[in-house]
C-alpha cells in the first residue's frame, strides 16, 4: 500500500488530488488541473433581485440574508457587466499579477431570475471578455424554467459553466425557517432536469442551522452524495447585521455554532459525499462591519488551519464513509 492509499482505496484508485496530498478536492485542485493554473473570480452584480423578496413566494427574503454582506459586487455602486469585469480584474491583479484567466461569478441574488432573453444578453456581455475563461452562476433551485436551462445549455457549450443551486438542507422545517419559499422536493427536479446539459451542477449548504441535529446534517450530506452533483459549497451559519438571524441571536433564539463543533461537523460531511465531488468551500464569513457572529469565521485563515489539523488527527479523507 502506498503513503497516500487508504485502506479503502484498491490500487490504481486513489483520487489524483488525494496523491497530491490533499484532503479533499478543493475547487482550487480543480480549477489547477482543469486550466493548467490559477484561476479567480470576479463577482458580477446584473442587478436580479429574487421570488422571496419580490412577493412572487414570499417577502424579505431569506433569514440570513443581506446580499451586500457577502457580495463584493453588491457593496460599490453597479456598473455594466463589462465595467464591473474590468474593475474587478484590475483589482485581482493588483493582488495575484501572475493571474490573467478569471471567472465571471454571477453571484448576489438569484441570476436565472429573469426572462431567457434577457439573460442571454447577461450572459453573452460576460463570457465575450478576453480574460474570462468560464462563468459561474448563483441561483435557487425554483428558478430554472425548461427555457432557461436552455440557455444555460448553450454557455455551456460557450465556455466552462457552473450553475450553483442554494440547497441549503434538505429538511423542510428549516427551509421555511428561512423563509426560502420554496421545499426541498424544487432542488431534487432542478438537479434532475439540468443534469446531462454540459454545466457543473454545484450545491449550497449551510451546516449549523437553528433545530438541526448532528443526524440531520449528515442526511443532508447522502443526500448530496446520492444527488451525483458535481460540486458543493459549506459554510457555518453566521450572522451579519440588519438581518432577522442578527435579532433571533441577539435574543437568544439562536445559538450559532463553535469553531471546533463546525470543523467536526464539517469533516463527518465531507466524509460521506463521493472523492469526485468539488468542494467549493468549507466556510465562509462576512466583512467585520457586517458581521454579528461568530467571530471566529473572520479568521479563515485559522479554520483552514484547524480544518487540516482535524483531518490528520482523525486520519481520513474527503469520501472516507461514503458508500
Amino acid at each position: 500500500m502506498s503513503s497516500t492509499q487508504l485502506p479503502w482505496e484498491t490500487p490504481g484508485d486513489v483520487p489524483d488530488w488525494r496523491a497530491a496530498g490533499l484532503r479533499y478536492r478543493s475547487v482550487g485542485f480543480h480549477l489547477r488541473r482543469r486550466f493548467g493554473g490559477r484561476v479567480r473570480r470576479v463577482s458580477l452584480d446584473a442587478g436580479f433581485t429574487c421570488p422571496n423578496v419580490d412577493g412572487t413566494v414570499a417577502v424579505g427574503g431569506c433569514v440570513f440574508c443581506d446580499n451586500a454582506s457577502y457580495s463584493p459586487s453588491r457593496r460599490v455602486p453597479r456598473t455594466t457587466i463589462a465595467g464591473q469585469l474590468e474593475t474587478g480584474i484590475a483589482k485581482l491583479r493588483r493582488r495575484y499579477p501572475a493571474c490573467d484567466r478569471f471567472i465571471a461569478y454571477f453571484q448576489p441574488a438569484t441570476n436565472t431570475y429573469g426572462p431567457a432573453e434577457e439573460l442571454r444578453r447577461i450572459y453573452a456581455e460576460a463570457v465575450s471578455h478576453p480574460k474570462v475563461v468560464a462563468m459561474a452562476i448563483g441561483t435557487r433551485p425554483d428558478c430554472v424554467a425548461d427555457d432557461v436551462l436552455d440557455v444555460l445549455q448553450e454557455f455551456a457549450g460557450r465556455t466552462s459553466l457552473s450553475v450553483e443551486f442554494g440547497l441549503q438542507t434538505i429538511h423542510d422545517r428549516s427551509l421555511a425557517w428561512m423563509n426560502r419559499g420554496h421545499t426541498y422536493d424544487a432542488f431534487r427536479d432542478a438537479v434532475a432536469r439540468a443534469r446531462g446539459r454540459g454545466f457543473e451542477i454545484t450545491a449550497h449548504v449551510i451546516l449549523g442551522l437553528p433545530g438541526e441535529t448532528w443526524d440531520d446534517m449528515m442526511a443532508t450530506a447522502l443526500a448530496i452524495a446520492e444527488s451525483a452533483v458535481d460540486g458543493v459549497k459549506i459554510h457555518n451559519l453566521y450572522a451579519v447585521k440588519g438581518t432577522p438571524l442578527a435579532d433571533q441571536v441577539a435574543e437568544g433564539r439562536v445559538e450559532l455554532m463553535e469553531r471546533d463543533a463546525y470543523v467536526h461537523t464539517l469533516i463527518d460531511f465531507l466524509e460521506r459525499i463521493p472523492p469526485s465531488m468539488i468542494v467549493e468551500r468549507v466556510g465562509g464569513h462576512a466583512p467585520p462591519e457586517y458581521l454579528v457572529g461568530p467571530a471566529w469565521c473572520l479568521d479563515a485563515n485559522r479554520l483552514r488551519e484547524e480544518i487540516q489539523r482535524a483531518f490528520l488527527e482523525r486520519n481520513t479523507w474527503q469520501g472516507r464513509r461514503f458508500v
